[in-house]
């Protein structure tokens, strides 16, 4: 038998989009401490500054206070800025945000290393034997039993073959490594060829 399994399609897409939301986060999260944040904390400080004298000491500088509402939507007519209120951004808050995306990117980093390494991973079936994507070897002979329980779901199968006297499984992910199904069907038929019924079968 001869059977290359690479990764598949689906795997790959699967993968760019969980890339993409992990990495589009860290770019919001930075965008926030670096950009965004920064300079509405600038435009509530000049904010401060124009209802300095029109609210009483204490008062909170919010869209819900109708005067501080009315200063900034006047002040932001005349200088082309947003209309809306801006929010005190404190140093906490922007080392938070800088913090966050700092801890995603280092998460991003990692699974894209990892999905890189894992296009350098197949399962083969080569004559008589089957490599693994982990690179372990097996021999269609020593595989007793075929665990499909997986199968419906998400397209993994558990070659169950002896090794040492010992039970050992060898997972078979059509999944990820599409072209393993045919390793399975054949692993399948020799085991079925091996069973008692079989054998009777074709003595009588």
């Amino acid at each position: 038998m001869q059977v290359h399994a690479r990764i598949s399609s689906e795997w790959r897409r699967r993968m760019i989009f969980l890339g993409a939301m992990i990495w589009g986060s860290a770019l919001w999260f930075a965008y926030d401490g670096y950009i965004a944040w920064p300079a509405e904390e600038s435009r509530y400080q000049t904010l401060v500054e124009l209802t300095a004298d029109s609210i009483e000491e204490g008062d909170k500088i919010t869209d819900k206070n109708p005067v501080v509402k009315q200063a900034w939507q006047t002040y932001a007519a005349q200088n082309d800025l947003k209309s809306k209120v801006p929010k005190h951004r404190s140093e906490g808050d922007l080392t938070g945000q800088r913090g966050a995306a700092g801890v995603i990117a280092v998460i991003g980093f990692i699974f894209t290393a990892w999905v890189l390494l894992q296009h350098r991973r197949s399962v083969r079936a080569e004559g008589e034997t089957i490599t693994g994507a982990s690179g372990e070897q097996v021999d269609f002979d020593s595989i007793v039993d075929m665990d499909r329980h997986k199968w419906e779901t998400k397209g993994i199968a558990y070659a169950i073959y002896l090794k040492d006297g010992k039970k050992k499984r060898l997972c078979l992910d059509d999944h990820k490594f599409i072209g393993c199904e045919a390793i399975i069907l054949e692993a399948e038929k020799r085991i079925a060829d091996r069973s008692p019924e079989t054998e009777a079968a074709s003595e009588t």
